[in-house]
């Protein structure tokens, strides 16, 4: 029997992890029809069939299953011994794949980028936009940031963004045809712009405390979207009132497009966390990723970022045309 190569048995536990010809092609960086040439050569090679495939489907068999057991510590070992070569190098570099919330993604990401990009120009940055909850040891992600009641509790955390506050929101224009809800159950009468979240499609509840009161409200209404941004610009548009984020809002109500309803009204929710694997040794672009997050977080770069961010939508795109180290995906339902 033929030697195997290394690239060959990489190429199959891609395959394996994602069970996907197409994720694992892009995720290594190739086309599809090489890597299903590359699968079959493996198989005629070993003289056994490693996956199931169907129009619709790829399973692994019972011996794909055995050969993954049996590599994927080998390979972790290969990759922990590549990355060990950081060490000796003036400047980290390799490549970082973090997964983050769309909100995060779209205003609170471009600044901390920008400037981490700018001291670490050898490390690649890969970025997946993605809503669902996914698991990031699966997708083959060192690390993500969201909100900290999603993080699962067998990770590291690093809190990266204080808690902050739902409130309900609506156009002038929509006010203007309709009474201003003064409690928050007179929400019931309005039409409110609903949140179907992709991770569970659990619809957002509309949560309200005061200092003193609590209370849930049932709002009905003609939208429901599984997405924040679809949701705001329902409300610019004058659809409805909308529950949304202060950082999604501030700028909409300084100029004068959104108006805050039912001031003093709230709920506040955790902040957003930096979280990732308990492994032992994080590969080094995630190392020094943390610990600039940690920096960051005690204010050594915080006015630097400050001055850079422009509070609205643009943040990201201004620090991806910083650099062209950085990939963006999107992985939304």
């Amino acid at each position: 029997m033929a030697r195997v190569q290394l690239s060959e048995l990489s190429a199959f536990a891609a395959v394996a992890d994602t069970l996907s010809f197409t994720k694992a092609a892009a995720h290594i960086g190739c086309s599809l029809p090489t890597i299903s040439q590359t699968i079959k050569g493996l198989e005629e090679r070993l003289d056994v069939r490693l996956f199931n495939r169907t129009t619709r489907s790829v399973a692994l068999t019972a011996a794909g299953e055995r050969l993954l057991a049996e590599i994927q510590p080998a390979l972790e070992r290969v990759d922990q011994a590549i990355e060990s070569i950081n060490a000796f190098r003036d400047k980290p570099m390799g490549t970082l794949r973090l997964t983050v919330s769309r909100v995060f993604a779209m205003r609170g990401l471009g600044p901390l980028i920008r400037s981490f990009l700018a001291e670490y120009p050898d490390i690649h940055l890969e970025l997946a936009v993605d809503d669902t909850n996914s698991d990031i040891v699966r997708n083959r992600f060192d690390a993500g940031i969201r909100a900290g009641h999603r993080v699962e509790r067998d990770m590291k955390v690093i809190r990266v963004f204080d808690e902050c506050s739902f409130v309900a929101v609506a156009s002038p224009g929509y006010l203007a045809a309709h009474p201003t809800p003064m409690v928050p159950e007179d929400l019931q009468s309005h039409n409110c712009i609903r949140h179907r979240a992709p991770a569970d499609e659990t619809l957002q509840p509309w949560i309200f405390d005061n200092g003193g009161d609590h209370t849930e409200i049932a709002v009905e209404g003609a939208l429901t979207v599984n997405d924040l941004d679809l949701a705001l610009n329902a409300a610019l548009d004058g659809i409805g009132v909308a529950y949304l984020v202060e950082p999604m809002i501030d700028q909409h109500l300084a100029d004068g497009r959104l108006v805050r309803l039912l001031p003093g009204w709230s709920h506040t929710m955790p902040g957003l966390f930096l979280y990732h694997p308990s492994r032992r040794q994080p590969p080094m672009p995630l190392q020094v990723f943390l610990d600039f997050v940690k920096r960051w977080r005690s204010g050594a770069t915080l006015d630097r970022i400050t001055r850079a961010s422009d509070v609205g939508g643009n943040e990201l795109v201004a620090a991806t045309s910083h650099r062209s180290s950085i990939t963006i995906e999107s992985n939304r339902r």
